[in-house]
């Protein structure tokens, strides 16, 4: 090879290399880029000069994979942080909370148990009873708002992932067709291909298969595809076949139909982190201040119903509240729906702040398995009572329209305290209708009015606590919820940085590194152009011998 052909070989290296360091340079804040060098090798010619073998991306995939995974997890945590932090600090605000309203109402009892004919105390019950019913309201009413603005988000999360898979197996085209080409895919292609599995790892857990060393393809935990090669799979957004205010994901099975995942299949990432809030934390304080307003007027209801009031009558109920919610899952094999659910007063210490499926075991009979969605656990056999058509447990009586109609394993979902609060109201208005007066219904007997205060330290709320202590361990769970999450963040936030900061040592752009290589290179290409220049001269001085 001549002093020319090296020389040039030595131009073209250098222009390579001066090229991926401009690269690196340009891209060095451009996500998912990772860092490009420049591989040179002697030349395969034989002759001698130098080659550029290859334009290699620093790119790591098993770090890749780790610090994916811990993004996840990162992301489902601060997502459940941001959520339940909100509940904490409405639970937690002295002023705005149930503990004292609670308080006052009960203070009004000892007031009109100390003048039982006194108008101004007569109101005073119904006006704190006014203002703790709506707090209740205004508490359910938050929660609900919270478990609707969860569903819109679910919405917009299953969007962007559907977005973004069907980006990714674009890219995976792009890429194949690449290779088909030229033999090797473009850098820009990989990078744009790997930052859209990042992105997907920040709203979901996902697992990642390379293949063949080339096409990506991606599935949810428990193996369903959501990226096949050039083909994508779109999640979708439904109601829940067991709760048809509340959304769900759910996946094309291979006749076209749309099948509600599991909520636990989908973990991770910020759809993780939502669907984990609400299942654990969300749904627990919404039934916990259901539970309540049941216990707060069924205790009070039976024990104003053993007074007189002013005009000598038994008293009526002193609060109103909802029904229990009771619905057919979708998909059951027979027709037989339930007809009417109502809370079962005298076994109102059995009412749990839970949901439950009620299974049929044998239509025949027809016998049930009743399960706690909260735990997973069924109820001992003895909890549950069936007679003509009415099923009791948990503190609820529910009645089936026909059920003859039943079919095996037919499932229902009821919902004995989740709305309750919602429709907690105080039931008079009257002042003359407070039943305060004992049997004797003289009006300076407060016997029922001492009798009704006395409830505030009796164990109302599920036979176990009084409703200050229920609202207290209700304020105390979602604390230390709040608090392990904010520990779990940190930690995690701690291991995400360490990965991050290791693929960045490897993948990512050090500009006092780079601008070293600026200078590098810059003399390696002067340093060719001199080969050539004195190449030139001597090829001068041997054609001037000549003449």
């Amino acid at each position: 090879m001549s002093i020319f052909s090296t020389g040039l070989s030595g131009l073209n290296a250098a222009q390579n290399a001066l090229a991926t360091t401009s690269n690196n340079i340009s891209n060095i804040f451009t996500p998912g880029y990772n860092r490009e060098v420049t591989m040179l090798g002697e030349s395969s010619t034989g002759n001698g000069g130098v080659q550029v073998n290859d334009i290699q991306r620093q790119f790591n995939r098993y770090i890749a994979d780790q610090l994916n995974s811990a993004t996840s997890k990162t992301s489902a945590l601060e997502t459940y942080a941001g959520q339940v932090e909100q509940i904490d600090s409405l639970l937690a605000d002295r002023d705005a909370g149930l503990s004292p309203l609670m308080q006052d109402f009960f203070s009004s009892m000892e007031d009109l148990a100390s003048a039982p004919a006194d108008p101004a105390a007569r109101q005073g019950v119904l006006g704190s009873a006014d203002t703790l019913s709506a707090q209740f309201r205004s508490f359910d009413g938050y929660l609900q708002d919270m478990q609707e603005g969860i569903n819109g988000q679910i919405r917009d999360e299953v969007t962007q992932i559907n977005n973004t898979t069907e980006q990714l197996a674009g890219i995976n085209r792009e890429i194949a067709l690449a290779r088909a080409k030229q033999g090797e895919a473009p850098n820009a292609l990989l990078n744009q291909r790997d930052q859209l599995v990042h992105e997907l790892s920040e709203r979901m857990d996902l697992r990642l298969n390379v293949q063949d060393g080339s096409s990506y393809n991606v599935s949810l935990p428990n193996g369903q595809p959501l990226v096949l090669g050039d083909r994508s799979v779109d999640l979708k957004v439904m109601e829940s076949p067991e709760d048809p205010q509340r959304m769900v994901v759910g996946y094309p099975d291979s006749g076209g139909n749309v099948i509600a995942l599991d909520e636990d299949t989908i973990s991770g990432g910020s759809l993780g982190g939502l669907m984990g809030f609400r299942a654990e934390t969300l749904d627990k304080a919404q039934n916990q201040i259901g539970q309540m307003a049941v216990s707060l007027a069924v205790a009070i209801n039976q024990q104003h119903a053993n007074g007189i009031d002013l005009d000598g009558e038994q008293g009526g109920d002193l609060f109103s509240i909802g029904e229990p919610r009771a619905f057919g899952v979708e998909g059951n094999g027979g027709s037989a729906q339930v007809d009417a659910i109502a809370f079962d007063a005298d076994n109102i210490d059995q009412l749990k702040a839970t949901d439950y499926t009620v299974r049929v075991t044998d239509a025949a009979a027809p016998s049930f398995e009743v399960i706690r969605q909260d735990t997973g656990q069924a109820l001992d056999v003895a909890d549950v009572e069936y007679d003509s058509g009415e099923l009791s447990f948990g503190g609820v009586t529910l009645t089936f329209d026909d059920a003859t109609q039943l079919a095996g394993n037919d499932r229902f979902v009821v919902q004995p305290v989740r709305h309750a609060a919602a429709d907690l109201r105080t039931a008079i208005a009257d002042t003359d209708k407070i039943a305060a007066a004992g049997a004797g219904g003289e009006a300076g007997n407060n016997e029922n009015a001492l009798a009704l205060q006395d409830l505030q330290q009796e164990s109302v709320v599920g036979g176990s606590a009084s409703l200050s202590e229920a609202y207290a361990s209700m304020v105390s769970d979602v604390g230390n919820r709040t608090n392990i999450v904010q520990v779990n963040l940190d930690a995690q936030q701690g291991l995400s940085e360490q990965l991050r900061a290791a693929q960045q040592s490897e993948s990512g752009v050090n500009l006092d590194e780079e601008a070293a290589n600026l200078i590098r290179y810059q003399q390696f290409y002067q340093a060719n152009a001199k080969v050539i220049d004195v190449g030139r001269t001597v090829i001068d001085t041997v054609l001037g011998l000549g003449t």
